[in-house]
């Protein structure tokens, strides 16, 4: 069964966050609680923050056990950019683009659902 959790308009850039969530992937979840917590970086706290959503959503959702669950899908997409501007000389202005990110993790215990498993066989 999958369960997951977003965390949507995050005000960190995409690029700074994916080459963590890549070595997530096909983690368990203790493991890639691990690399969240090890990592001095911006995104590893709040990339932490959102698996430890989805693992929440996971036990008191759909009741599911902490030890047998591995990260399925961690994906960061790029979000809505704010646009600001900086002065410059004489009466000039220089854009700034702020970059935001959506934060998506799925985690999985290998099982199917029940109802999902009925319809497909």
């Amino acid at each position: 069964m999958d369960v997951r959790a977003i965390s949507r308009f995050v005000r960190l850039s995409p690029q700074k966050a994916r080459d963590l969530v890549r070595r997530m992937r096909g983690l368990g979840v203790a493991d890639a609680i691990k690399v969240a917590e090890f990592s001095n970086r911006k995104a590893a706290r709040l990339i932490g923050k959102t698996l430890k959503s989805a693992l929440a959503n996971a036990q008191k959702n759909a009741k599911l056990e902490i030890g047998e669950l591995t990260v399925k899908k961690a994906v960061i997409e790029e979000g809505p950019r704010i646009r600001r501007y900086w002065s410059r000389a004489r009466g000039g202005v220089s854009p700034i683009r702020r970059r935001t990110c959506h934060i998506s993790i799925v985690l999985t215990n290998g099982k199917q659902d029940n109802a999902a498993g009925e319809e497909a066989g």
